[in-house]
């Protein structure tokens, strides 16, 4: 059983997830390695909970963009979960990457989980007007 790393997940309320997106993360969470790797392809997550391959996609994308889920390039059915979220074998281990990732966050090499981006609405955005 790994410890959690409970700084991430006190402040998930706040990131505007889903259901879809807690279940994804959840499903993520129950696989995932020591320090937060997950080797599963979505279509095995996806049965994990149940989800339809597009909602699956749309929550994956909604867990990257708030950058609770980091994805490593050119590496297929990969994935890691943000250090303040992720599972560790040791309270040691545990406390020594969210110290690593503490001060990655504050050098900008790693990126801190974020709110969305605000989406605009159509409404205010201003029309031309023909004289």
């Amino acid at each position: 059983m790994l410890i959690q790393a409970h700084l991430g997940y006190a402040q998930l309320h706040r990131l505007e997830l889903s259901k879809a997106d807690y279940d994804l993360l959840s499903a993520m969470t129950e696989v995932q390695r020591p320090g937060g790797e997950v080797n599963a392809s979505q279509a095995e997550l996806r049965a994990r909970v149940g989800l339809s391959k597009n909602r699956t996609s749309i929550a994956m994308n909604h867990l990257v963009e708030r950058n609770i889920v980091l994805r490593p390039e050119g590496r297929y059915r990969s994935y890691f979960i943000h250090p303040y979220f992720a599972g560790y074998a040791s309270q040691e281990e545990m406390e020594d990457a969210l110290r690593e990732a503490t001060e990655a966050i504050k050098a900008g090499a790693l990126a801190a989980p974020a709110l969305p981006a605000p989406q605009r609405h159509l409404a205010a955005v201003p029309t031309r007007r023909s004289a």
